[in-house]
């Protein structure tokens, strides 16, 4: 039977986290960047086809908002003895499992619609797209990297997009791939520290309560890994300085946040995970700014 219900929108748009849209922006960025770096490697411009950007940018939101109901629907039992989730929808019982399954497909659905309109080998890697974003929220149940997991759904656009643009995987994608899911692991690292105590009380693993008390340290070794292999990708395909800036004012913002999460607030962690989105967008704009006017 259908159980979605026009008067329970508020609580599908809550179940979705639109109305906390970080995790788009962290999805998003990545995806820009993939956009705009082969589509400066296959035109001499940054600006991919209006086409291909309207597909990727409605198919984060779709993507993310899927990823958040069916996180939701893995941890149903155990967001409500969490402080910072217990009033979710499913967890008060707004939504029914039944409705959290059925609005899943029908995002995953339209994402799906979304992809027929590329080329074939970018629906082929959309079908891997869907695995990551399913398998990612029972991860915790089994083991303390379920930040790895979502690094690689997280990251998985990078291909799809630079698929979309030039029809090919070069070296430089992958090598994006991997410095977005180390990034990926370090913020939600961040995250996962918020609820650390929480987590250790209902059984739920993660990589902070691995990483335990050499965690700020982790987080550090992440983020100058990844800023390190963004170096090596710029210098290597020869794209202009801008970029390089932008990626240089994201390491400024890293910085503030090992200071910000030097005593393990919760409060702080939280704060310094959300600066995330502005370090992702400086970088987004310094690669913009780099490709698409061809500032030497």
């Amino acid at each position: 039977m259908f159980e979605l219900k026009s008067q329970n929108a508020n609580a599908y748009w809550r179940l979705m986290r639109a109305n906390k849209p970080i995790g788009v922006y962290l999805l998003l960025w990545p995806t820009l960047w993939a956009l705009l770096i082969a589509s400066y490697q296959a035109t001499s411009h940054g600006i991919p086809s209006l086409h291909i950007a309207i597909v990727f940018i409605l198919g984060v939101f779709l993507m993310r908002s899927a990823g958040c109901v069916i996180n939701d629907f893995a941890d149903r039992h155990f967001d409500g003895k969490v402080k910072r989730t217990k009033d979710r929808p499913l967890a008060t019982g707004e939504v029914s499992e039944q409705e959290a399954i059925q609005l899943f497909i029908l995002l995953i659905g339209l994402s799906f619609i979304l992809v027929l309109t590329l080329n074939w080998q970018t629906i082929f890697l959309s079908v891997f797209a869907l695995i990551l974003a399913s398998i990612y929220p029972f991860m915790k149940r089994y083991t303390h990297f379920p930040q790895v997991v979502l690094g690689a759904a997280f990251s998985w656009s990078i291909p799809m997009a630079a698929m979309a643009v030039i029809t090919d995987l070069p070296g430089w994608v992958w090598w994006l791939y991997a410095g977005n899911l180390v990034w990926t692991v370090a913020y939600d690292t961040q995250y996962a520290m918020v609820d650390r105590e929480d987590d250790l009380k209902v059984g739920i693993k993660s990589i902070a309560i691995f990483f335990g008390k050499y965690d700020l340290a982790a987080i550090a070794l992440l983020q100058l890994t990844f800023v390190g292999i963004l170096v090596f990708v710029f210098n290597d395909l020869e794209i202009p300085w801008p970029a390089t800036v932008g990626l240089l004012l994201a390491l400024g913002l890293f910085i503030r946040q090992w200071a910000l999460t030097r005593r393990r607030n919760e409060k702080a962690c939280f704060e310094a995970f959300l600066n995330n989105h502005i370090a992702g967008m400086l970088i987004t704009i310094g690669l913009l700014v780099a490709t698409s006017f061809n500032i030497k």
